[in-house]
Formats: structure tokens, C-alpha cells, sequence
């Protein structure tokens, strides 16, 4: 499970970034706001913490961004300022919980476990498989973090592959489930989409396994 830390103070940042190595995550650390903001907006992540005094871009404009572009990842909020009215702001900007500074680790252990149970009580609408992620909510494509301009029809189609990875779809039913097609053209029709979706990914984003069908690997990279 991937975790996005953004924390500006390296004796925290390390300090934090090994405990939850240790309780099993996969963290990234960024110390300046507008790469936060960046990595936020198109990386596939099961919850943020984020620091409010990053240099470059304040954590507060950053979660006001995201929640204004449909982001819907828990957000941890951590802040050397402890006022309420503070805890009000990164409330109404969308934060999820906040955890004045200093803390103890424990603490904030427990609490983005607390975050990461009720997240997996809503369906997201974020879903990853291969280098591709899917959000049905915007209905924006990335590949390796960086967005596609795809077409409707190619949409539907990444969309089947990364719902069931790991799955082997037969063109007929990824032609009549994406096109609603079934006729002596879909096979060919399926060709060609793939053919340029690899053009706009890379030749390996999606696998054939010849006689069967097309696949997208069960793996995130």
C-alpha cells in the first residue's frame, strides 16, 4: 500500500518514513509543496499526510486543489500550529483528520489506519493495474503518472482491462462490451485500439496472449 508524505523537516520526514516502512508501506517523501501538489494529482496513493508549512506552495492551498479537482484520497494533516481555528481551515479545505506536531509516530500510525478503514467503507471511484490509473469521477486516464488524451472509446477500453487485472479478455467480448459490438469486424476493431493505445503508452502496457486475448499485468510500477 502506497503512501505519499509530504513534510519539509528531513529529521521528521526520515523519522516518519521508517516507522511506516515498518508497519509495511510503500512511502514516497516530497519536502516542497508544488511537487506534493504535482505527485497528489496523478499518483495512486491510499492516503496522504501532509505537512501545511511546505516551502513553495502552503499545504493548505495544495488540499484545496485537490479537493477542487475531485481528489478524493484520505488526507492526514500535520501542522506545528496547533490553533483550532487552524484545525477549522484544513477541516473546510477537505482534510480527513489532523495531527498537531510534535506527535509520537504511534499515534499517527493509529490514525491512518483509522483513515485507510473508513476509506475502504466507500468504493473509490481511483483504480490501478500495470502503469495505468483510472478515475471514474473525472474521467481522466494516466500511464506512468502522466495523463492520456484518449477517446471515449479507448476510455471504456482501459477502463475493462484495469477493472479485472490480471484477466485475459477475448476481443469479442472486449468488442461488445466496449463498442457493444459482436460482429465479423470487432476483432479487428479491438486490434486497432490496442494498437493505439500502445502508441500512446508503450508497446508492452498491454499484453497479448496469442489465441486468448489481451491482458493488463496485476502489478503497480
Amino acid at each position: 500500500m502506497r503512501l505519499l508524505l509530504a513534510e519539509d523537516d528531513r529529521d521528521i520526514a526520515e523519522h516518519t518514513k521508517a516507522k511506516l516502512e515498518a508497519e509495511g508501506y510503500i512511502v514516497d517523501h516530497l519536502a516542497t509543496g508544488p511537487e506534493v501538489w504535482e505527485e497528489g494529482e496523478t499518483g495512486d496513493y491510499a492516503a496522504i499526510i501532509l505537512d501545511l508549512g511546505l516551502p513553495g506552495m502552503d499545504g493548505l492551498s495544495i488540499l484545496k486543489r485537490w479537493r477542487a479537482s475531485g481528489l478524493d484520497t484520505p488526507v492526514l494533516v500535520l501542522t506545528a500550529r496547533g490553533s483550532w481555528m487552524e484545525r477549522v481551515d484544513g477541516f473546510e479545505a477537505g482534510a480527513d483528520d489532523y495531527l498537531p506536531k510534535p506527535f509520537r509516530s504511534e499515534e499517527l500510525v493509529a490514525r491512518l489506519k483509522a483513515l485507510l478503514r473508513r476509506a475502504r467503507g466507500r468504493p473509490s471511484p481511483i483504480k490501478s493495474a500495470g502503469r495505468f490509473v483510472v478515475d471514474d469521477q473525472t474521467r481522466r486516464v494516466t500511464y506512468d503518472g502522466q495523463p492520456l488524451d484518449l477517446t471515449a472509446l479507448e476510455y471504456r477500453l482501459v477502463q475493462l482491462l484495469v477493472s479485472e487485472p490480471g484477466r485475459v479478455f477475448d476481443p469479442i467480448e472486449i468488442a461488445r462490451r466496449v463498442q457493444g459490438r459482436d460482429d465479423d469486424a470487432a476483432k479487428n476493431s479491438v486490434e486497432a485500439m490496442i494498437a493505439r493505445l500502445r502508441r500512446k503508452t508503450d508497446p508492452e502496457a498491454i499484453e497479448t496472449r496469442r489465441g486468448f486475448g489481451y491482458v493488463l499485468p496485476d502489478q503497480n510500477i
